[in-house]
């Protein structure tokens, strides 16, 4: 179970109260300015919907969130999660792919060193990827009108070793080339998975592909949560006996019966 739903909050052109002092009030107010917000102070909250308060004296610090959060704004304290409607994560930017880097606020020292080592391995190029990808959107619609299909087209061509790999440099200039190019693999309709354990960690890099891609998930009674959660948000998902039809790819997970 996760602890905090990760959300991209547009704000662009909006007032955002920041309350701070010193460098940890000039960081939050830089963080707002590089979305695109605009910083404002608190007499100007009943413009604005979200808050950061940065003073290093506790009680001014709980005081300002109680009345911010009176006044119906989301605030965020730093150093004080205990009081935060939202955190923030440490961001890894390849406009306009945003990496967010969340310890619901256990350790942003955690989640900064997280980043900086995923900083080595995405090329600067992924934004690009991106762009790419967008644009090219309308045309595969085109070519793949069936949205399963056209999902499991662009998860062949963006998985590993695929001709628009994410983590491939020159993948951006190959958009189109992909576009025009050959078909789709033959994939099996269906795939069934034999937990050896209830641990997620016991997957293996198979069964977490599998799971991942499945536009449908059918499971045995006692399968848990944490192995349920590692499949897409938006796939079916059903306890089996399940008789309806289904399109695109199934995976049917299976308990051992001494697990």
């Amino acid at each position: 179970m996760i602890r905090s739903l990760p959300l991209f909050h547009r704000i662009a052109g909006t007032r955002i109260v920041v309350i701070g002092q010193g460098d940890m009030g000039e960081a939050k107010a830089r963080l707002v300015e590089r979305a695109g917000g605009i910083p404002c102070s608190e007499a100007e909250a009943h413009q604005a919907r979200l808050a950061f308060i940065a003073l290093e004296n506790p009680r001014a610090a709980e005081a300002a969130a109680l009345r911010l959060k009176r006044r119906g704004l989301l605030v965020n304290v730093a150093d004080r999660p205990e009081l935060c409607d939202f955190t923030t994560p440490s961001i890894l930017d390849r406009d306009p792919v945003l990496i967010a880097i969340g310890t619901s606020g256990a350790s942003a020292g955690l989640a900064k060193q997280l980043r900086l080592r995923l900083e080595q391995i995405l090329p600067a190029s992924l934004g690009a990827l991106a762009s790419g990808l967008e644009a090219a959107r309308e045309a595969m619609r085109a070519k793949w009108p069936d949205a399963s299909v056209r999902r499991r087209a662009v998860d062949e061509a963006l998985g590993e070793s695929g001709v628009l790999d994410p983590l491939d440099a020159s993948a951006a200039g190959r958009v189109q080339e992909w576009l025009a190019g050959g078909q789709l693999q033959e994939q099996a309709e269906t795939a069934e998975i034999y937990l050896i354990s209830d641990d997620p960690e016991d997957l293996t890099l198979r069964q977490c592909r599998l799971l991942g891609t499945a536009d449908a998930v059918l499971f045995e009674p006692g399968v848990p949560d944490a192995i349920l959660d590692r499949a897409r948000a938006d796939a079916l998902r059903r306890e089996l006996p399940f008789e309806g039809r289904i399109q695109g790819i199934t995976v049917i997970l299976r308990r051992m019966s001494n697990a």
